[in-house]
């Protein structure tokens, strides 16, 4: 790709801003890597000087043979300009041209160059800004020459290559948007803080423990610089980055790292230093008693005064935190007093100037605004101007605040691929929707958010394809637009397991599938529904949040399972030197959750079928039994057999034994199980049953779409009359179906007779041993006008049971758009009939589909109303009688109040009605984040509703108006007085 003209060099070339690597070529170009040296200046950066090391290493493995590091006639020359003497010796004698380079924030130069030194015929030459830009420069050789950035934490070999060659011209990759860009290694127990222990061993520091130490964190360090990221936020959970190992801090500053401490650790002090340390009174910085400044004010100063002279001492690059939180990831035991924090940054402030011996605003400093943070910063409270703030999202990937004022400290983000907290803990697999990613990025980045962006990235591994996204995304927005997403995950494909046939494309495929239907709900979920109930969350331990009615935990569980079937066809095509890499990337967390969809759906209907007492109760507990074994079984083979043991006890994230409240407690509904693999049965919640079967046959008659899914006849308790749906010539489903089910062992020979000649059954007449489930439709041609009744009467074993069945054969013309069927119309956003203003489509960031939201996100707050408000229209038939007044359920993101408007709006009207507008935050807690928010959160949409007076049937537009710009529409749903109890809604209706 080529952004336009970026700098015009000396010779009226152009300098390219290309996409990563594009400058290398396989079949020819003006140099060749083959055989070429790469050479460094002693006396560069020891980033620089490793990162050419790397760079020989990288070459070796496509090609086959190490280059040397000696000047040669074709040599590759790396280095910094004003610290590399081969390269500023290029610059003074005129041979390398740096306009638009030089003086810049890691900025790299790649270009060949002819004779640039005696004795050297043509060289290419890798220079950088500064030393972080050479180091990016390397690896985005690395990154063309087709090395992974994940070669070493996937296991992915690269493409060998006889020939690579570079292209004549002057290439860079630009100067980065956001300047720290980083990620935070946290929630790292039980898989990280298991597996980094066993495979580097202890740290230097006795009594600490090991696993993160210098060895670990240089593998943090490298693939983060591959991703041209540059900051780390060093994980927290017992773990303290300077004394685990004294000589992290060393190896950072090696590397080139930027190290950080997350928003609960001020003044580059880790709260585990203070939590080892603060009762033992043994800690040679400081800092004893408790975590209050009001009580503590001096101890804590102290522990603070010794993070930064530590810094000054060990003379590591780093960006301080500022504020207090409470110690734990909580609010301070304090208070949330303005004066207070006012006092605590104030008097950090003082402390980096007392050590520094420098201006407070010579140190890069960051406030980060999490969780109840945010309340000071509503309140009116301002940083220091130089000061960076750190917005943050909800810890579900939606941001609660954009910058609303100019700062010259300017803005940064906090963003989420992994929580622990409620609605539950999500850090077993991968769950980002790139698309939504994609969406809130992009918002950030156009409301002038450049200063520091790090991504909460659990373990990291597991979390790959979002991370990779977030840290590029980062680097050049502009590169990634929405029409992009499809070709970022095709390249991501490409580099990570070849360029087969047509193979890029299907794994891109995949991978778009697979954070679509994540996006419906994370897997740590599918075991209770939520509700609310007197402004809290109430789990209901015997259902999945998916219905049965519809079939739609069928459907959602068949679709799961396709994907799982694609991907292991596209696995058996990949050659075998891939196939670690595929299992450790894409094929785990594919077949692993399409697994686990597939073990709810089976527990789940055991328990259903035990409250009916079916004959195959029992098979559904083994069912789902053995799909437990399966989870464990995928789980050993990531342990065990990938990379021949490399990551073993790695995949030990429980995910499956959540919301056990008498095993695990009050905070059963959110924390995780301690351990999931334990004796099979029990690790199920709720449990799975196993019931007595009668020997005598017994018929059982269920029904789709019952209101109740566990109702029966002829017993079951049931109150009426088994009766199916309203069938309409325009449901998107044109069959429904009636279940017979044996109570007993004996098999039994069923008939079923149809009252009317307009009902048909698939299969009439038939045996059944356990169950038999039969389709019924209406056959149009024959049915009645208007509205007709008819039954099913189903025989067998001795019993009969009516089931009732109506369908509706309204007039057909003049019928137009969306119409209405079984009490309701269900309409995809993206499927509008027109669009007034400029409105964007978001395919894949709903539940059911595409999202559509305003263009540009920067616009105004509008009125709606009149006919040059921006809106979406759709035209549906109305069909209920009498006409009434109707409910419109709109689904959209849940998404915060980010602006400074105030609440976060749209607007819905029929026809020419005035529109009726909603707040989507309305109740919200002070900004915070509150139950509904969990809710909405976890079931990934906010449905609210208005109430809107139809005075006749037939045609009318539905319109959705734009009142906020962020709002990101994703289904509009008509309840005329039938609408189904189902988690993603029906499906869409039927369009004329």
């Amino acid at each position: 790709m080529t952004s336009g003209v970026a700098w015009a060099g000396g010779e009226g070339d152009v300098l390219r801003v290309t996409d990563p690597g594009s400058y290398v070529s396989f079949t020819g170009g003006a140099f060749s890597l083959a055989g070429a040296p790469v050479v460094v200046s002693a006396g560069d950066h020891p980033g620089v000087v490793r990162v050419a090391g790397d760079l020989r290493d990288d070459i070796e493995r496509v090609m086959g043979v190490r280059p040397g590091s000696t000047i040669a006639r074709f040599p590759v020359l790396v280095g910094t300009i004003g610290r590399s003497p081969l390269i500023d010796g290029l610059i003074d004698s005129g041979k390398l041209d740096v306009t638009g380079v030089r003086g810049r924030w890691e900025t790299s130069l790649q270009t060949v160059v002819d004779h640039p030194m005696p004795g050297v015929e043509r060289a290419f030459v890798i220079a950088g800004s500064d030393p972080r830009g050479t180091i990016f420069g390397a690896y985005d050789v690395s990154y063309g020459i087709g090395v992974s950035p994940w070669y070493w934490w996937d296991d992915v070999p690269p493409v060998h290559r006889d020939e690579v060659w570079v292209r004549a011209g002057r290439f860079t990759q630009g100067t980065p948007a956001v300047k720290y860009r980083g990620i935070f290694v946290n929630d790292e127990n039980p898989a990280l803080g298991a597996w980094a222990p066993a495979h580097f061993g202890p740290g230097k520091a006795a009594g600490y423990p090991g696993g993160f130490n210098a060895d670990f964190y240089a593998r943090v360090f490298e693939v983060l610089l591959r991703l041209k990221g540059n900051y780390l936020w060093p994980a927290v959970w017992g773990r303290a980055f300077a004394e685990d190992d004294p000589e992290n801090h060393r190896r950072a500053s090696e590397y080139g790292i930027v190290m950080g401490t997350s928003h609960e650790a001020p003044m580059m002090r880790g709260i585990e230093e203070w939590n080892r340390h603060a009762t033992a009174g043994r800690d040679p910085y400081g800092g004893t008693g408790e975590w209050s400044y009001r009580r503590n004010a001096e101890a804590i100063r102290a522990y603070w005064r010794a993070g930064i002279q530590r810094m000054v001492d060990q003379g590591f690059e780093g960006v301080v935190t500022l504020g207090m939180r409470g110690n734990g990831d909580t609010s301070l035991p304090d208070g949330d007093g303005i004066e207070l924090m006012q006092e605590i940054i104030a008097a950090q402030r003082q402390i980096i100037e007392e050590v520094t011996g420098k201006p407070a605003a010579e140190t890069p400093q960051v406030w980060t605004l999490y969780k109840e943070v945010q309340r000071y910063w509503d309140r009116g409270l301002r940083a220091p101007d130089d000061v960076t703030v750190v917005l943050t999202d909800d810890n579900w990937g939606n941001i609660r605040r954009h910058p609303a004022e100019a700062r010259p400290g300017g803005y940064g983000l906090y963003y989420h691929f992994d929580y622990v907290g409620v609605g539950r803990n999500y850090k077993w697999v991968d769950t980002a929707n790139l698309r939504n990613v994609w969406d809130q990025l992009h918002q950030a980045h156009a409301y002038g958010n450049h200063g520091l962006w790090v991504a909460n990235v659990g373990d990291l591994k597991g979390n790959e394809v979002p991370t990779e996204f977030f840290l590029n995304y980062a680097w050049n927005p502009s590169g990634w637009p929405l029409e992009r997403l499809g070709e970022w995950e095709r390249r991501y494909a490409r580099q990570n397991f070849g360029p087969g046939p047509g193979q890029a494309a299907e794994i891109a495929s995949i991978l778009a599938a697979y954070g679509s239907l994540q996006a419906r709900r994370k897997p740590e979920l599918l075991n209770r529904r939520i509700t609310l109930a007197d402004g809290k969350v109430v789990y209901d331990d015997q259902q999945s949040p998916y219905y049965f009615g519809h079939r739609e935990l069928e459907r959602v569980t068949r679709e799961w399972q396709e994907l799982g079937r694609r991907a292991d066809r596209l696995a058996r095509r990949l050659p075998a030197p891939v196939q670690d890499a595929w299992f450790e990337l894409v094929g785990y967390e594919v077949t692993a959750t399409a697994n686990l969809y597939a073990l709810r759906e089976a527990e789940f209907t055991n328990l259903l079928y035990a409250r009916q007492g079916r004959a195959a109760t029992n098979d559904r507990a083994a069912e789902a039994e053995a799909a437990l074994a399966k989870d464990f079984a995928l789980a050993d083979r990531f342990n065990s057999t990938v990379a021949n043991g490399k990551w073993r006890g790695f995949q030990t994230q429980p995910h499956i034994d959540y919301g056990d409240v008498d095993r695990y407690g009050p905070n059963a509904g959110w924390q995780q199980p301690e351990k999931d693999n334990v004796a099979l049965p029990d690790v199920l919640f709720p449990a799975v049953r196993r019931i007595e079967v009668p020997e005598a046959a017994e018929l059982g008659v269920s029904v789709d779409g019952s209101e109740d899914a566990g109702e029966w006849w002829p017993g079951g308790g049931a109150v009426r009359e088994a009766s199916l749906a309203e069938f309409s010539p325009y449901q998107t489903r044109p069959q429904q179906y009636v279940e017979i089910f044996n109570r007993g062992r004996t098999p039994f020979e069923y008939r079923v007779e149809c009252s009317v000649p307009w009902l048909l059954v698939d299969r009439p007449r038939g045996r059944v041993e356990q169950q038999v489930r039969l389709e019924v439709r209406v056959d149009w041609s024959r049915a009645p006008a208007g509205r007709s009744e008819g039954a099913l009467t189903v025989s067998g074993a001795g019993t009969s049971v009516r089931v009732g069945c109506t369908a509706v054969n309204p007039p057909r013309r003049g019928l137009r758009g969306f119409v209405e069927a079984g009490g309701y119309v269900a309409v995809d956003a993206e499927h509008y009939d027109r669009a007034v203003g400029e409105w964007r489509r978001l395919d894949g960031i709903g539940r059911t589909g595409a999202g559509m939201t305003p263009w540009p996100v920067t616009g105004p707050r509008r009125t709606p109303g009149g006919s040059s408000a921006p809106r979406l229209e759709y035209e549906v038939s109305l069909l209920s009688e009498p006409a009434g007044e109707v409910t419109v359920w709109a689904y959209v993101s849940p998404r915060n109040p980010a602006l400074p408007t105030g609440g976060l709006r749209y607007a819905v009207s029929f026809d020419d009605a005035a529109p009726r507008s909603v707040d989507i935050t309305a109740g919200a807690d002070d900004g915070l984040m509150n139950m509904t928010w969990a809710r909405n959160t976890s079931d990934n949409v906010n449905a609210t509703a208005t109430k809107h007076s139809v005075t006749k049937i037939g045609v009318h537009r539905l319109k959705f108006w734009m009142v906020d710009p962020t709002v990101v529409l994703q289904r509009l749903v008509i309840d005329t007085g039938g609408l189904p109890a189902l988690y993603l809604g029906p499906l869409e209706s039927r369009r004329l």
